[in-house]
C-alpha cells in the first residue's frame, strides 16, 4: 500500500519536461522572496507614518502597475519572446524593490511603487507563455500546476521570512526582496542559457494571419466570468483572518494554521488530483465544479457552528474550488492560443488576476460596512453561482471549439 502511494505521487510528477521544472524553480526563489508588498502597508503607517487612507492608496498603485505591466508583458513576449523580458524583468524589478526601500515622501513611494509594479508583474505574462511553450498536449495543466506549487511554497516561504525580517529591520525586506529577484534572474540564465533556448523557439511567419486576444470573444467571456470567481477567492484569501478573529473569536495562531492550511494541502493534493483528471473531461467541466464547491464553502459559513472543525471544513472546500479552477483556466488560455499571440492570452489573464486584487478589498470593505460578514458570503456564494452559471452555458456553445479543447494547437 505504502508503495502504490509514493507510485502515486511518481506518476503525478513524472513526464514534465526540465524546463517546465526550470520555470518552476525560478519562480520558487523569485517568490520566496515576496515580502514588501504583503507587509507594505504596516510599513506605511509604523515606518513612514501614513495614515490608512494613503497606505491603501499606495497599495492601489501597486495594483494599476501589475494591470499595466501584464500588459505590457503580453506585447513584449509576443514581440521579442519570453527569455529576455523574464531576465530583464527580474533584474529590473530586483533593483527597484532596493530603490523603494529609500522613497520616504508618499509621491515618490507612490511613483516607484506603480514603477515597480509595472516592471515586476510584467514577468507573469513571459513565464506563462515559457510554461505552455515546454508543456504537452498531455501534461499542460500538470505544467501549470507544478508552477503554481512553487508560486504558493514561495509566497509560503516569504511570507514567514517577512515577518522575520520585519520585526528585525524594516529597510532588509526592500534588499532580500531584490536580492531574490536578481537571483532568480541569475538562475534562469544558468539554467535555461539563451543559446539553447531560443533553438526551440520558431520564428514567426508573417503570411500567417495573427489572432488577437483582444478580439476573441469567447475568450472574453471567460475572462469576465473568470473576474467574478478571482474576486470572491481573493475576497476570501484577504478577509479570512478578520472574520475568523472578529466573528469567531479564534486566537492568531489557530488562524495562522488556517492560512498555512490552504498551501499545505495544494502542495500535497494538487499535482495528483490534477494528474487523475487532465484529459478525461473538458476543461470547463472541472472550473464549473470547482466554482460550485467555492460556493458551497461561502455558504457553510453562514449555516455552520462556529467550532475549528467547521472553520477547517470551510478552508478545505474553498482549497479544493481552488485547485480544481486554476489550473484548468490557465489550460483554457493556452489551448485557445498559439506560439504568436500566447503572450497576449497570458496578459489578459494575468490582468484579470491583477484586476480583482483591486476591486476585491473596495467590495468587501462595503459590503461588511452595510451588513456584516454574513452579507459578504451571501454576496459572494451568489457571485460564485452567477460565475458558474456562465461558464455552463460557455461550456455549451464552445466545448466542440477545437480551440478550446484539451489539445494544444
Amino acid at each position: 500500500m505504502l508503495t502504490s502511494f509514493f507510485q502515486l505521487y511518481k506518476n503525478a510528477y513524472s513526464g514534465l519536461s526540465r524546463n517546465s521544472w526550470y520555470l518552476s524553480i525560478v519562480m520558487l526563489i523569485n517568490r520566496s522572496g515576496t515580502m514588501v508588498v504583503a507587509f507594505m502597508s504596516v510599513y506605511c503607517v509604523r515606518q513612514l507614518h501614513f495614515d490608512m487612507a494613503h497606505a491603501g492608496y499606495i497599495m492601489t498603485l501597486f495594483g494599476c502597475g501589475s494591470i499595466c505591466g501584464g500588459f505590457l508583458g503580453g506585447k513584449v513576449t509576443d514581440t521579442f519572446g519570453f527569455y529576455d523580458l523574464q531576465v530583464g524583468a527580474l533584474i529590473s524589478g530586483g533593483l527597484l524593490f532596493i530603490v523603494l526601500g529609500f522613497q520616504h515622501t508618499f509621491l515618490s513611494l507612490g511613483i516607484c511603487a506603480f514603477v515597480l509594479s509595472l516592471f515586476n508583474e510584467s514577468v507573469r505574462p513571459a513565464n506563462s507563455a515559457a510554461i505552455a511553450h515546454y508543456s504537452s498536449d498531455k501534461n499542460k495543466t500538470r505544467s501549470v500546476s507544478l508552477n503554481r506549487l512553487a508560486i504558493n511554497l514561495g509566497w509560503a516561504v516569504g511570507g514567514g521570512m517577512g515577518g522575520l525580517v520585519a520585526s528585525i529591520n524594516y529597510h532588509l525586506l526592500f534588499w532580500v526582496d531584490g536580492g531574490t529577484n536578481i537571483l532568480a534572474a541569475v538562475l534562469l540564465m544558468i539554467l535555461m542559457p539563451k543559446a539553447k533556448i531560443a533553438k526551440t523557439i520558431k520564428k514567426r511567419d508573417k503570411t500567417v494571419a495573427r489572432v488577437s486576444a483582444y478580439t476573441d470573444g469567447t475568450y472574453w467571456a471567460f475572462i469576465l466570468l473568470g473576474l467574478l470567481f478571482f474576486i470572491c477567492f481573493y475576497e476570501f484569501m484577504i478577509m479570512e483572518p478578520a472574520f475568523y478573529k472578529i466573528d469567531w473569536h479564534f486566537n492568531e495562531r489557530f488562524i495562522g494554521f488556517l492560512l498555512a492550511l490552504n498551501g499545505l494541502l495544494i502542495a500535497l493534493v494538487e499535482m495528483v488530483l490534477i494528474h487523475n483528471l487532465e484529459g478525461k473531461r473538458h476543461g470547463l467541466v472541472y472550473i464549473i465544479t470547482g466554482i460550485l464547491i467555492g460556493a458551497c464553502g461561502f455558504v457553510l459559513i453562514n449555516l455552520v457552528p462556529q467550532t475549528a472543525v467547521m472553520a477547517i471544513l470551510i478552508v478545505v472546500l474553498v482549497t479544493l474550488s481552488e485547485m480544481l479552477t486554476m489550473p484548468f483556466m490557465n489550460s483554457f488560455w493556452i489551448s485557445r492560443s498559439s506560439h504568436h499571440n500566447r503572450g497576449e492570452y497570458a496578459a489578459l489573464y494575468s490582468m484579470t488576476w491583477s484586476s480583482a486584487q483591486i476591486i476585491a478589498p473596495f467590495i468587501g470593505g462595503f459590503m461588511i460596512a452595510s451588513g456584516g460578514f454574513s452579507l459578504l458570503w451571501w454576496i459572494l456564494a451568489g457571485m460564485c453561482l452567477a460565475s458558474a452559471t456562465g461558464f455552463i452555458f460557455l461550456y455549451k456553445n464552445n466545448h466542440t471549439d477545437t480551440r478550446s479543447s484539451p489539445v494544444l494547437p
